[in-house]
C-alpha cells in the first residue's frame, strides 16, 4: 500500500500577512495530492475553518478536516493545539478568546496558564533549536503527558540535518513521539513571490530590505507524498495518520442553544409565542381576523414549531419591544419578517393583506436554513439597542459577527507597490487616475497608459501580485449589526475577540460561516430614513397635533395624490426611489399601488438591468408584448411579475422548479450569486442549470437567458421580502412629503448625513415645492432646523448646526445666553464665552444679519478688539462707516463655504447675468426641445453614480438655477475627457437630448470644465460607486 500522510500544520491567509493561499485552494490541492487529512491551523484563530469545512462539502471530497490553531508563547515556545473532540474544541475557543481579549484588536497574548489548562487538546511542540527548549520540553511533558508530540518540519535548509538530529535527541530525552508536519503557508510553490510580498507588507518595508525574514525556498507548500516519504521516516508519517484517526471532532456537530430567559415560568417557548401572537392579533386586526389570514398564521406557527425556531422570534420580539418602549422607530425585513406572525408580533408594519404573495419563502423545510430577519433602527439611536442586548445577555453570551475586510483594488495597489519599492506618490497617482467604472478598459491597461511598463519584470510582477492579493482577507472587522446570542458562554462555540471600537466584541466568523453551520444571528441595523420619519412624526404632533405611525399610514389605502407625485419622479428625499436611476424609471413604470412600488424598488438594481430584464416587464405591462410562460411551473413562479423574473426569490425558485435543483443546491446557488464577482462560483452551476432545464423540455435559449440573469442578479439581486419592507418606508416618506412638506424637509435636514442629496439640494427642492426657508440667525435659530409660523403659513428656519465647523460649545453658548428680546448688538455676541473661531464663523455665515450690517463688516467689527476694553464698552459705535457693499458673488461664495446652502441667487444665475456662460438651455426648457436634438447645458456637478451595469455608464447630475439635469456619460467619453470627468465641480456639457415619456436626459459628447468661473465655490459632489 502506498504511503499515506496527514498534514497537521498548515496556515491559510487567515494568518494575516503570512499564509499565501485561500482555504479552498489548500483543500483542493491536499485532496489532489491524496492527503488523508488536513489541519488548517491559523495563528491564534479559527477564522478560516468554516471555509475549509464548506469547501470539502461543496466539492464532495473524502479529505478529513482537523481543527486546530498555532500559538507562540513568550516568543520562545511554538505549539499547535489540535481538537480530537467537542470538549477540546470548546477549550481551544476559550484559550483563543482569553489570549485575544487581553490584547488590542489584531494581537494576542498567551499566558502559561492558558496552555496548562488544556486538558483535552492534543499538543504538537515545534522545537526552536535554542537553549530555552530544554525548559519548555520539561514543562510541556509535565502537564500534558500522553497528549504531546514533537512536530518535526523539514524545509531543506542547510541546517536541516542538524535540526532533525536535534529533535530526535529531544524525543528520546523526554520520551515523546515524533510526527512529521509541513509548516505549510501556500498551496503550491508559485505563491512564493506573493508570500514574500506579504512578509514585506507585514514589516512595512520593501522586499529588498527584509531579506532575513523571507522564506529561503518554496518548501513551505503542500508537497507530494512521494517527496515527503523521501525526507521523513515512515514511522513519523504513520504517526501523523494515527493522530488524525484520533480526531473525531466535526464542525457539523456544533449545535446552537438559544437563550432561555425570555420565557415566563410555566410556559414553553412555543406556548409563549402562541400567546404573544394571539395578543398581537387583536391589536392588528381589531375587526377580527379574516379566515384566510388565520389559516396562514396556523401554518406559520406549525412550521416554526416543526423547525424549532420559537426562540428566534421571541428574541427579536423582545428587542423590538425594547425599542418601542424607548420610542425608537424600527422596521423588520427579510424572508421571515413579512410573515403574519411577525406582523402580529409588531416586528414589521407590512400588512400581510397587501402582499398575500410572500409566504412561500417564509422558512422552507427543504432549504434547511435559519429564517432571516433584519431589523432596521433609527441610525442615531441604534447604539441604545446594541447596549440593551449586551446588558441583557452579557458579553459572555452576545457578540457581533465579524466582517472580513479583504484587499480591494486601492489597498492592493498601495501595499504591493510599496513592497516592490515603488514610490508612494506614484502609487497615489495610479490610484487617483484609474477610472474603476470603466468596464471596457481594465485597470491593467489603464496603468499602462499611466506609465507602468508592463513588459518590465517589475511591471509584470506588480500586475500579477495585485491580481493575486485582491480578495485576500486583511483583518477582521465588526459586522454592521449581526448579533450572535447563545445560552451558554459564546466562547465555547467560537472564539471572541476585541473590535476596534471600545465596548464591542466580535466573534471570529462572518455571516457566511454562521449560515454554513446553521447558527442564528439577529441583525440590528441602522437606517437614516427611520430617524427622519420619527423626527417628522414628532414635528407633526407638535405643530398639527396629529399622532402618526408607520403602520397607520400604510393602512390608509393607496393614495392617488401620493402616487401622482411618485409618477412625476418628484422624489428627492424619498427613501429608495430618489436616485437618478430610480427617477428615470418612475415615469415609465408609473407605480399606482403598493405592490408596484415593491417592483419599482427591486427593478432598478443593476441586477435585473444587467440580465436585460427590465424592458420586457414594461412592454408586457403596457400590452406591447404578450404575456407568455414556457410552462405551468414557470407561470406559478413568475405570474405576479408578468413572466419576467425580477426578485432573487424567483430566480431561486426557478432553479428548483425548472432545473430540478434541490432546496440545498438552490441555497448554494443563492450564495454563489451573491459572491459571483468575487469568485465566479456561479459558473459551477451553469451546466447543471442548463442541462436540468433542457431535460425538462425548455428551450436552450430560455435556459441561457435565466443563467445570464443569475449573473446579472449577482450582488444586487433584490429579495422581494426586503423590497416589500422598503416599499413601506418609501410610501411613508412620500406621503409625508406630499402632506407635510415643511415637517418632512426639516426632519431630513436634521438627520443629515444620509440619503443621496446634500442639504443644499434638499433646500432647493423644498423651495421648488413652495416651502419658505429662512436663513440661520442668532436670534431665531435653534441648534436643529425647526418649523416655524411665518406669514399665515409655515416655514423652515435653518439651525445653527448648518454652520460648518461651529462647535457644540459655541451653539450652546448662543442659545443659553440669548436675551428674551434677542441680541441687539454684535458686542453682546462677542462677550459670550466662545472661541474666536466660532465668533468668526457666526459672522461669516451671516447669522448676525438681524443684529448688524453685512457679514464682512460684522466680521471686522467682531475681530476689532478695541471695543473689548472696559473704557469703550459703554460707547456704542453709532457712526455708520461707508463700507462698500459686498458683491452678490462674494455673498454667495461665503454662503456656500460657511453654510453649504445659499438662499439667494443660484451661482448659475450670477454667471448668466454676468454673461460668462454663452448660449445654453435651462433644465426647465429641455422638455420643449426636440428628441435627438443638440443641446448645451450647464450646472454644478452634484452627483455621479455608476450602477454596476456592464455598459460602463455614469449618470452625472448637474444642477442649474431651474432644477437638476440628468447627463449620461458613456465610458469612452469619460476616458477621452478624463480630467473634466473626474475633477470638475461645474460643467458645461454639449450633447444630444433624449426623451422617453416624461424622462429627459442629455447624452454627453463634450465635457467642458467651468469650475474656474465660480472661484472657490465649495460645492461637494456626492459620488456613489
Amino acid at each position: 500500500m502506498s504511503q499515506q500522510y496527514s498534514e497537521l500544520f498548515c496556515q491559510s491567509n487567515y494568518s494575516f500577512l503570512e499564509g499565501a493561499s485561500h482555504a479552498e485552494e489548500l483543500v483542493l490541492q491536499a485532496d489532489f495530492l491524496r492527503y488523508k487529512a488536513l489541519a488548517v491551523t491559523d495563528e491564534c484563530s479559527v477564522a478560516g475553518i468554516v471555509k475549509v469545512h464548506s469547501a470539502i462539502k461543496q466539492h464532495k471530497l473524502s479529505l478529513k478536516q482537523i481543527v486546530g490553531s498555532m500559538f507562540w508563547l513568550n516568543e520562545e515556545c511554538q505549539v499547535i493545539l489540535i481538537c480530537p473532540n467537542r470538549q477540546a474544541y470548546a477549550e481551544l475557543c476559550r484559550i483563543i478568546t482569553n489570549a485575544r481579549r487581553r490584547s488590542s484588536k489584531g494581537h494576542y497574548q498567551l499566558s502559561e496558564w492558558d496552555i496548562m489548562s488544556a486538558k483535552h487538546c492534543f499538543i504538537l511542540w515545534l522545537p526552536q533549536q535554542k537553549n530555552e527548549d530544554a525548559h519548555w520540553g520539561q514543562w510541556l511533558s509535565q502537564h500534558h503527558s500522553g497528549r504531546l508530540w514533537i512536530g518535526l518540519q523539514r524545509h531543506l535548509k542547510q541546517t536541516d540535518q542538524q535540526y532533525t538530529d536535534y529533535c530526535v535527541d529531544l524525543s528520546q530525552h523526554h520520551h515523546l513521539p515524533i510526527t512529521a508536519c509541513g509548516g505549510v503557508l501556500m498551496h503550491n510553490a508559485n505563491r512564493l513571490p506573493l508570500q514574500h510580498s506579504l512578509t514585506a507588507i507585514k514589516y512595512q518595508r520593501p522586499i529588498t530590505e527584509v531579506g532575513s525574514h523571507l522564506l529561503a525556498n518554496a518548501e513551505r507548500c503542500l508537497r507530494s507524498i512521494n517527496k515527503i516519504s523521501h525526507i521523513f521516516k515512515a514511522e513519523w508519517l504513520e504517526e501523523s495518520n494515527r493522530i488524525s484517526e484520533l480526531c473525531e471532532f466535526d464542525l457539523d456537530s456544533l449545535r446552537y442553544e438559544y437563550p432561555s430567559e425570555l420565557i415566563p415560568q410555566g410556559e414553553t417557548p412555543m406556548s409563549y409565542l402562541r400567546m404573544l401572537v394571539e395578543r398581537g392579533k387583536q391589536d392588528r386586526f381589531p375587526q377580527g381576523v379574516p379566515s384566510n389570514i388565520q389559516q396562514i398564521i396556523d401554518k406559520e406557527l406549525g412550521l416554526i414549531d416543526d423547525l424549532d425556531y420559537p426562540f428566534f422570534f421571541l428574541t427579536i420580539h423582545d428587542i423590538v419591544m425594547f425599542a418601542k418602549s424607548q420610542g425608537i422607530l424600527y422596521q423588520g425585513r427579510g424572508s421571515a419578517a413579512n410573515s403574519v406572525v411577525c406582523y402580529c408580533l409588531e416586528i414589521t408594519s407590512v400588512d400581510p393583506r397587501q402582499i398575500s404573495v410572500l409566504f412561500e419563502r417564509f422558512i422552507s423545510k427543504e432549504r434547511d436554513e435559519p429564517p432571516d430577519i433584519d431589523v432596521d433602527f433609527e441610525h442615531e439611536r441604534r447604539e441604545e439597542v446594541i447596549q440593551y442586548i449586551y446588558q441583557k445577555y452579557g458579553r459572555e453570551r452576545a457578540a457581533l459577527a465579524a466582517t472580513v475586510i479583504s484587499y480591494r483594488f486601492k489597498s492592493a495597489v498601495r501595499d504591493v507597490g510599496k513592497a516592490l519599492g515603488l514610490q508612494e506618490t506614484q502609487l497615489d497617482y495610479f490610484i487617483k487616475n484609474t477610472n474603476r467604472r470603466d468596464k471596457s478598459l481594465g485597470w491593467q491597461a489603464q496603468l499602462t497608459q499611466l506609465g507602468l511598463q508592463p513588459d518590465s519584470l517589475k511591471g509584470q510582477q506588480f500586475i500579477h501580485l495585485v491580481n493575486e492579493i485582491i480578495g485576500f482577507p486583511r483583518h477582521l472587522s465588526q459586522h454592521v449589526g449581526g448579533f450572535v446570542i447563545s445560552s451558554g458562554p459564546l466562547y465555547e462555540l467560537v472564539p471572541v475577540e476585541n473590535a476596534a471600537m471600545h465596548d464591542r466584541t466580535i466573534i471570529q466568523w462572518d455571516k457566511d460561516d454562521l449560515e454554513t453551520l446553521g447558527l442564528l444571528k439577529v441583525d440590528v441595523l441602522a437606517l437614516g430614513m427611520l430617524s427622519a420619519i420619527r423626527k417628522c412624526f414628532d414635528l407633526i404632533k407638535r405643530i398639527h397635533g396629529r399622532s402618526l405611525t408607520i403602520a397607520e399610514i400604510t393602512r390608509l389605502k393607496d393614495d392617488p395624490q401620493v402616487y401622482g407625485m411618485i409618477q412625476r419622479a418628484d422624489t428627492v428625499g424619498i427613501f429608495q426611489i430618489e436616485s437618478r436611476a430610480q427617477m428615470s424609471m418612475l415615469p415609465r413604470l408609473k407605480p399606482r399601488t403598493y405592490y408596484d412600488l415593491v417592483i419599482q424598488i427591486a427593478i432598478v438594481r443593476p441586477g435585473p438591468i444587467q440580465g436585460d430584464m427590465v424592458h420586457p416587464f414594461l412592454k408586457r405591462r403596457d400590452g406591447i408584448e404578450p404575456i407568455s410562460y414556457p410552462s405551468k411551473d414557470v407561470e406559478s413562479v413568475l405570474s405576479r411579475t408578468l413572466g419576467v423574473p425580477i426578485f432573487q426569490e424567483q430566480v431561486i425558485k426557478l432553479a428548483m422548479v425548472a432545473a430540478g435543483f434541490t432546496g440545498g443546491e438552490a441555497d448554494q446557488l443563492r450564495r454563489a450569486m451573491a459572491a459571483w464577482k468575487k469568485n465566479g462560483n456561479v459558473f459551477k452551476f451553469k451546466n447543471k442549470l442548463i442541462e436540468g432545464m433542457q431535460e425538462r423540455g425548455y428551450e436552450t435559449e430560455f435556459a441561457e437567458q435565466i443563467f445570464k440573469q443569475i449573473c446579472g442578479f449577482g450582488e444586487y439581486g433584490f429579495p422581494e421580502s426586503h423590497s416589500a419592507s422598503f416599499a413601506v418606508l418609501a410610501y411613508c416618506s412620500a406621503w409625508l412629503k406630499c402632506y407635510y412638506p415643511e415637517c418632512f424637509y426639516a426632519s431630513l435636514l436634521n438627520s443629515q448625513p444620509m440619503g443621496f442629496y446634500s442639504p443644499s439640494q434638499l433646500v432647493q427642492d423644498a423651495q421648488r415645492h413652495n416651502v419658505v426657508i429662512l436663513p440661520v440667525c442668532v436670534n431665531a435659530s435653534q441648534d436643529n432646523h425647526i418649523v416655524v409660523e411665518h406669514q399665515n403659513g409655515l416655514a423652515i428656519r435653518l439651525g445653527l448646526r448648518q454652520i460648518k465647523g461651529l462647535s457644540e460649545h459655541g451653539i450652546h453658548s448662543v442659545l443659553a445666553n440669548r436675551p428674551q428680546s434677542g441680541y441687539r448688538h454684535p458686542s453682546q455676541v462677542k462677550q459670550l464665552s466662545m472661541s474666536k473661531k466660532d465668533i468668526e464663523l457666526l459672522a461669516s455665515a451671516n447669522a448676525l444679519h438681524n443684529v448688524s450690517g453685512n457679514r464682512f463688516q460684522t466680521r471686522w467689527a467682531m475681530m476689532d478688539s478695541a471695543s473689548d476694553l472696559p473704557l469703550f464698552s459703554q460707547v456704542h459705535d453709532d457712526i455708520e462707516h461707508s463700507w462698500h457693499q459686498p458683491s452678490e458673488m462674494q455673498n454667495l461664495l461665503e454662503d456656500f463655504s460657511s453654510v453649504g446652502i445659499s438662499l439667494n441667487k443660484h451661482p448659475i444665475t450670477l454667471l448668466e447675468e454676468a454673461n460668462r456662460l454663452g448660449r445654453f438651455t435651462h433644465m426647465k426648457d429641455l422638455a420643449q426641445q426636440r428628441h435627438k436634438s443638440m443641446v448645451t447645458v450647464v450646472g454644478l456637478v452634484t452627483g455621479k453614480q455608476s450602477p454596476g451595469t456592464a455598459a460602463g455608464v455614469t449618470f452625472v447630475t448637474l444642477e442649474d438655477n431651474t432644477g437638476n439635469i440628468n447627463v449620461v456619460v458613456w465610458g469612452a467619453t469619460a476616458r477621452a475627457q478624463q480630467q473634466a470627468y473626474l475633477t470638475a465641480k461645474a460643467l458645461k456639457v454639449q450633447g444630444i437630448l433624449e426623451k422617453e415619456g416624461e424622462v429627459v436626459h442629455v447624452i454627453a459628447g463634450k465635457l467642458i470644465d467651468i469650475t474656474e468661473e465660480i472661484v472657490g465655490l465649495n460645492t461637494k459632489s456626492r459620488d456613489f460607486h
